[in-house]
């Protein structure tokens, strides 16, 4: 259950995450080079939202469970 909970929380953060990076995209438009994009983005919370996220979802996959009834003897 907890696993769950952490799956859903990081898929929260990394989409609130990926829809503002993806919103500045408007600056490309604006006359910014591919460059600044990425380091405006880098230097914004958003972009660390989203890779928090990304990682509590990998981890909550990846990393096995402690369940003592999982374990087969």
């Amino acid at each position: 259950m907890i696993r769950l909970f952490f799956v859903f929380c990081g898929f929260i953060f990394a989409v609130v995450g990926g829809i503002s990076i993806l919103a500045y995209l408007n600056l490309l438009t604006t006359g910014y080079g591919f460059g600044m994009y990425l380091e405006f983005i880098v230097r914004s919370i958003e972009f660390y939202v989203f890779i928090i996220g990304v990682v509590m979802i990998i981890a909550a996959i990846t990393v096995p469970s402690r369940n003592k009834r999982s374990k087969k003897k």
